[in-house]
């Protein structure tokens, strides 16, 4: 998963912690979340979206590895 949010929070002037508190998680989420190491919830990237003014798809989007095969598109 990509992440444009720390692009986003650097463009506030935020840091990890103040973010952190705005939206009710631990800093360590953040850094995780920014990293690409952790997948939010859908309520979670809400709350960022709703943070930053902006979509939950602004924020996140998939890899192009993580794109379905036309295999798996047919299946749906």
């Amino acid at each position: 998963m990509k992440t444009s949010l720390k692009i986003h929070r650097l463009a506030r002037g935020m840091k990890q912690s103040e973010l952190a508190d705005l939206i009710n998680v631990r800093r360590e989420t953040i850094g995780r979340l920014e990293q690409g190491q952790y997948c939010p919830s859908l309520r979670l990237a809400m709350d960022l979206a709703k943070v930053f003014d902006t979509t939950v798809e602004e924020l996140f989007s998939f890899d192009d590895e993580q794109k379905d095969t036309p295999e798996q598109t047919q299946t749906r």
